[in-house]
């Protein structure tokens, strides 16, 4: 009698998924859309980062388990309406990955990681090219929802490679904070916006959009000065 083959942990996942949007399965399963989901992909990615920092390797199995249900659900609701499932998901990351790294599938040769970094921005930005997702500006591609901190800091990283600013603080003849003191300034201007009842994050939210802008603009201009 032949062994029945062992079922695999991504497809119990999926049968699962399938199982509790069935008409006869989870009330709130069945509620759910990709909408009302997003949330929750947000905090369980969270949840990762607590538990790598704390080096738990036991969460941070559980953890990975619901990041993953995550990806597998979003991929039930897509095949529901038939936009997409769980293997054309797969297969998109694996083409992206082949793809973006020349240097390993194909014949490309790179002397360093800036290498590799370069060549990514470059085949990621012909990816686009003539789709609706096209990115013309180096500025373009940083989320939107990102916390603030994080936004600012890839935009400055953005600008600094498209030379839209300069990449070391200049023009100041005041002694520039340590590493620990710009820490302290950081909490104390948070702490001071929660004083006067501001949001310290919605208003840098805010000086991220003003500065994205200008960027933009220099950006523009000098684009067409070089035409």
């Amino acid at each position: 009698m032949a062994r029945k083959k062992k079922q695999s942990g991504i497809d119990r996942l999926t049968e699962i998924a399938a199982r509790l949007r069935a008409p006869d399965g989870c009330p709130w399963d069945r509620e759910q859309d990709h909408m009302t989901l997003r949330e929750h992909a947000i905090e369980e990615v969270y949840e990762l980062i607590d538990a790598i920092e704390a080096g738990d390797e036991v969460e941070m199995t559980e953890e990975l388990g619901d990041m993953l249900f995550q990806v597998v659900f979003h991929c039930q609701l897509g095949n529901e309406r038939g936009a997409f499932d769980f293997d054309r998901v797969a297969h998109r990351i694996s083409d992206k990955l082949v793809n973006r790294h020349p240097h390993v599938f194909g014949t490309t040769k790179v002397g360093s990681v800036d290498d590799v970094l370069t060549n990514w921005e470059a085949i990621k930005r012909a990816e686009k090219v003539g789709t609706q997702h096209e990115r013309p500006s180096a500025l373009d591609g940083i989320p939107k929802h990102l916390p603030a901190l994080q936004r600012a800091e890839k935009l400055v990283k953005k600008a600094i490679k498209a030379k839209l600013i300069e990449g070391k603080v200049a023009g100041s003849k005041a002694k520039l904070p340590t590493k620990k003191e710009l820490a302290e300034h950081l909490f104390t201007l948070a702490a001071y916006a929660q004083q006067k009842g501001w949001s310290a994050e919605t208003l840098l939210r805010e000086e991220v959009n003003r500065k994205e802008k200008a960027l933009r603009k220099i950006e523009l201009k000098s684009a067409k000065a070089s035409s």
